[in-house]
């Protein structure tokens, strides 16, 4: 695969692939996702997860509708509360901090009261959690536990997108063309399926050519 080719599988900007080509090629190489059908599903599953890989960092900045995306983890009060009503200007840190150690707070590792909004998403794949944050720290040797915005680099932010790949098995699903499947394990559900089909169907249309 070469730039053009990544550029137009991905459906980005010149500009964006010359800022994340070396970084995905070398990620693909170092996490051997080496298969047309695996190359094309992690550049299209990325590049939902990262808004078209333009985001690093998650963001929660919701409405307060938005926020019913968390079920129970927020009672109906809480979403009122602390999510953007209508009119209102982005949600400031400190609201976004709330929700997240709400939403992400005594799971995966988060026990402390604000694990949940220091262990948001970071990277192309978004990687949350604080354990999964010490897991891709580890296979990646970096001190993820104590600097989690060590993901917001571009070439650390591609590598935790490569390392869940792999540690999650995301190949074996990719190359069954199962996009269902890879993305209830990548995303823990069907948010962004279509899209996530489209993207797919594109990237093996360049990647096959």
């Amino acid at each position: 695969m070469n730039k053009d080719q990544f550029k137009r599988a991905a459906n980005i900007s010149s500009a964006l692939a010359d800022r994340w080509f070396p970084h995905i090629d070398a990620a693909m190489k170092e996490f051997n996702i080496s298969t047309t059908r695996q190359q094309a599903a992690f550049i299209s599953q990325i590049c939902v997860e990262s808004g078209g890989y333009r985001t690093l960092t998650e963001s929660l900045n919701y409405s307060i509708g938005g926020l019913a995306k968390f079920g129970s983890r927020l009672t109906a009060a809480q979403r009122e509360q602390l999510g953007r009503k209508v009119g209102e200007p982005a949600l400031s840190a400190a609201r976004q901090a709330a929700i997240a150690n709400l939403v992400y707070g005594g799971r995966y590792g988060n026990n402390l009261n604000q694990d949940g909004w220091k262990y948001r998403g970071r990277g192309l794949k978004q990687v949350t959690f604080k354990s999964n944050y010490i897991a891709c720290g580890k296979a990646l040797g970096l001190p993820l536990e104590e600097q989690p915005e060590l993901l917001t680099s571009d070439a650390n932010a591609a590598r935790s997108a490569g390392w869940f790949w792999k540690a999650n098995n995301c190949g074996t699903f990719a190359d069954l063309g199962d996009i269902i499947g890879l993305t209830r394990r990548i995303n823990g559900g069907a948010n962004g399926l279509a899209e996530r089909q489209a993207g797919y169907k594109r990237a093996m249309g360049v990647l096959c050519a």
